[in-house]
């Protein structure tokens, strides 16, 4: 008898230790080679508590790089100077779209020449990349330490373009992918005297960021209208809903054509690439959903809603949660 109660004993403890919910009593935290820790939620929060105050002591370079029509290939980099805006092809009558990478990405990212080239397939833009240096850190951490401040250099940007250059709010839009998505909350926060007309969070990045600290985080409230693709769902990025309007490609935890995509690399990346598609040809139909669990289940029923991933129109007409099908390979949408 004793030693059944020691061996009930272990197999408690040993269910305790193994008993990790990410994003919820900790994180499986990406680490450079690729493989991911697991971090307690109160040893991360701890943490990065105890080094936000040191952060803002630290180097945090962020560079804003505009294409236009009359510059496709040659980006002209700008700062919120009169002289720089004014010598630059910046024109407040166009739309203005902001693009912003994540972890270990740069200005050549997808997020930056695929969203960017499908805009440009609707007309001239303003098509501002973020290029923040502190993304490609070694240490995840670090560069979750360092997004409130690059989405504070964000808004000063949209806050001077406004003040001294005619920037409309009203015509402009912020897409972020995985840790863009966050800094993309965060210039939504800190922008003046309105609101970004539209926030796009392609897969926000889930490792230390918490469902239930939207202050800490991309949010619904952060711009006009806020709309989430999420693909990868429960490892990388959330699976809760994050946007007004939350997508949900395949359910949101994985995706056709990724094979064994342990890392949930591919299922991330996906995201920027489906949302490319749907700015280029408005061909990702949905599905309705009571909430978001049916969405990941595929629970919603087989009656197309009028409401198609990634359009313009959404921010008019759209809030909850959507499943949307896709294909394995391009063109991913399924189409009218």
């Amino acid at each position: 008898m004793k030693l059944f109660l020691i061996f009930a004993f272990c197999v408690l403890a040993a269910s305790a230790v193994d008993h990790k919910i990410n994003g919820e009593n900790g994180w499986y935290v990406p680490q450079a080679d690729g493989t991911f820790e697991w971090i307690d939620k109160d040893a991360a929060d701890a943490y990065l508590e105890a080094h936000a105050d040191r952060e803002r002591s630290m180097l945090n370079p962020v560079t804003f790089l505009l294409y236009t029509k009359s510059n496709l290939n040659s980006p002209q980099e700008i700062k919120a100077n009169k002289a720089s805006i004014s010598g630059s092809n910046f024109n407040p009558n166009n739309p203005t779209r902001f693009t912003i990478h994540g972890w270990t990405s740069s200005a050549d990212d997808y997020v930056n020449y695929g969203v960017r080239n499908a805009w440009f397939s609707h007309g001239d833009m303003n098509m501002i990349t973020v290029d923040w240096g502190r993304a490609r850190s070694v240490d995840y951490a670090s560069s979750v330490l360092a997004v409130p401040g690059v989405g504070e250099q964000v808004a000063d940007m949209i806050n001077f373009l406004r003040s001294n250059n005619g920037l409309s709010l009203d015509n402009t839009m912020i897409i972020g992918h995985s840790l863009g998505a966050h800094v993309s909350g965060f210039a939504g926060k800190n922008v003046k005297n309105g609101q970004v007309h539209t926030i796009i969070g392609l897969d926000p990045a889930l490792p230390l960021y918490s469902y239930d600290s939207p202050n800490k985080r991309l949010s619904s409230t952060d711009a006009y209208y806020v709309e989430s693709i999420q693909t990868d769902g429960g490892q990388l990025g959330f699976l809760k809903p994050i946007g007004k309007g939350a997508f949900y490609p395949n359910g949101g935890k994985s995706q056709p054509g990724c094979g064994i995509d342990l890392t949930g690399s591919c299922a991330h990346s996906r995201s920027v690439i489906y949302y490319a598609e749907a700015v280029n040809q408005n061909n990702f139909p949905t599905v309705r959903c009571g909430d978001y669990e049916s969405a990941v289940s595929n629970s919603c029923g087989s009656t197309y809603s009028s409401v198609k991933m990634g359009a313009t129109s959404n921010a008019y007409m759209v809030a909850g949660d959507y499943y949307v099908p896709v294909n394995s390979a391009y063109p991913y949408g399924k189409g009218n």
